[in-house]
């Protein structure tokens, strides 16, 4: 079309204008017609400088693409969890110990290599206060297969920190970083990472989404003015709030004593988290980023680089939290007495030894109740 657009405005020469030729004897050649040059129409010269910005542009991307992948890289993966050094009535399997310090023969069938892509990451909530971590979960992510397990510790879970110490999990010092250690002993595996979000992070964050559709698992009426709390809702399908998800989130039992447990209360919180979960990835929130950001800075703490959280919002892309996400919470009975105190929940050994290899194992093999520090209550105070 270019070259039918340049014939066509292309100038003939008018001979008209030229002297008569002398005749001669020797036959003269024609004078040479040297090609007017022709100039692009405005509509052409804007083609042709839109497509040379594009080819520019998409070698920048390119290059961006490169150095964004070489730039993010796999997390390191935490070493085996040391030998607990408190002295507890149920420390770690001494054999262990000599595969943690690395000098386990590589042919051993019983140790303990991680496998690739493979990670362990604690999800911790504070109470009010915003010091206590009222609500735990191990995440494993398997990056290879795309699939997430996420195990919920009770806050109470009975734990043999040495003489002195508080024995309920969610109590004691350290903070997040110490209930990191603490659950990397008991479970006998390593965690990576962990994501602490405090209540009013989560209450801004289903209310920058919209609100959740969940369902209330049972009719909830509790009132509880020390902690401003009045939490009244019919079991049923509804639309939550921030505020109204985070007391749903919060609910254990009625002012009658009816409800649920601790353990029944992780498992509506493992719900709640997975619709959220859905939401967030839903494509129609893609353009909600900045204020993602925004409220991650203002109301989570992590010890994940920039770099990890790139790395595994990339790995998440392709995974599904309707089909690759299982949750549950470990079993156990949460009326244990040990050295004092009362309504600890002591983990069942074996149920929590199947549930851990199930979903959060992040090595080659099985763990056995060996390679694990669970602490047994002294007694009952039912029996």
């Amino acid at each position: 079309m270019e070259e039918r657009y340049m014939n066509m405005h292309r100038r003939q020469p008018d001979y008209r204008d030229k002297p008569p030729r002398r005749r001669t004897g020797t036959k003269q050649p024609p004078p040479s017609r040297k090609p007017a040059k022709h100039k692009r129409s405005g509509a052409a010269s804007v083609a042709m400088g839109f497509y040379k910005a594009l080819v520019v542009v998409s070698a920048l991307i390119v290059a961006v693409y490169i150095g964004f992948s070489l730039m993010v890289k796999a997390p390191e993966q935490k070493p085996f969890p040391q030998p607990s050094q408190n002295g507890g009535q149920n420390a770690m399997n001494p054999g262990i110990g000599s595969g943690n310090t690395g000098t386990a023969k590589p042919d051993d069938p019983m140790a303990l290599n991680r496998r690739d892509g493979v990670y362990t990451i604690l999800l911790a909530a504070t109470d009010k206060d915003g010091t206590r971590t009222d609500t735990m979960m191990v995440m494993c992510y398997d990056t290879v297969k795309q699939t997430v397990g996420v195990v919920s510790i009770p806050r109470d879970t009975l734990i043999d920190r040495g003489s002195g110490h508080h024995p309920k999990l969610v109590y004691g010092k350290g903070g997040v970083e110490q209930r990191v250690e603490d659950i990397s002993q008991m479970l006998g595996i390593p965690i990576d990472g962990y994501v602490k979000v405090n209540i009013k992070g989560f209450i801004t964050l289903v209310d920058y989404l919209g609100g959740i559709d969940f369902y209330v698992p049972c009719n909830m009426n509790y009132d509880d003015p020390y902690q401003n709390l009045s939490i009244h809702y019919k079991e049923g399908q509804r639309k939550l709030s921030g505020q109204q998800a985070m007391e749903v989130a919060r609910f254990r039992k009625n002012n009658d004593g009816s409800g649920y447990s601790d353990v029944g209360r992780t498992e509506t919180q493992q719900k709640l988290l997975v619709a959220l979960a859905k939401k967030v990835l839903a494509w129609d929130n893609l353009t909600k980023i900045n204020g993602f950001v925004e409220i991650f800075n203002k109301n989570v703490s992590t010890d994940l680089t920039l770099d990890n959280m790139m790395y595994f919002a990339g790995q998440a892309i392709n995974l599904d939290p309707s089909s690759a996400v299982e949750t549950a919470t470990l079993p156990g009975r949460g009326d244990g007495v040990f050295r004092g105190y009362t309504w600890c929940f002591e983990l069942d050994p074996e149920g929590t030894l199947e549930m851990v290899n199930r979903l959060i194992n992040p090595y080659d093999r099985d763990l056995t109740l060996k390679d694990m520090n669970l602490t047994k209550a002294t007694s009952y105070t039912q029996g």
